[in-house]
């Protein structure tokens, strides 16, 4: 059954394998996060990913990498708050 509160800024519900865009990040979670990372996640703003999981605390996440500049790959999990993203 889907939890009720699994919803995109609009209220549609969401479910792993769902595709969001990221409309939003907060500013508390960007926080977190070194400059150079920053900017990585706040690159990601705009783009389109595909719902892996839900978290230990029920929110669902997305993935994105990135390679650095020696070809080593950066990954980020990032979960989301329902105001930050919008199922396409």
């Amino acid at each position: 059954m889907q939890d009720p509160q699994l919803v995109d800024k609009n209220g549609k519900p969401v479910v792993v394998g769902d595709i969001v865009r990221i409309v939003k990040l907060s500013q508390e979670f960007l926080d977190h996060f070194d400059e150079d990372d920053q900017v990585l996640i706040l690159s990601m703003i705009g783009q389109f990913f595909k719902i892996y999981g839900i978290d230990e605390l029920g929110q669902p996440f997305v993935c994105k990498e990135w390679h650095d500049e020696q070809g080593r790959p950066q990954t980020h999990v990032i979960a989301l708050d329902a105001d930050e993203m919008e199922r396409v």
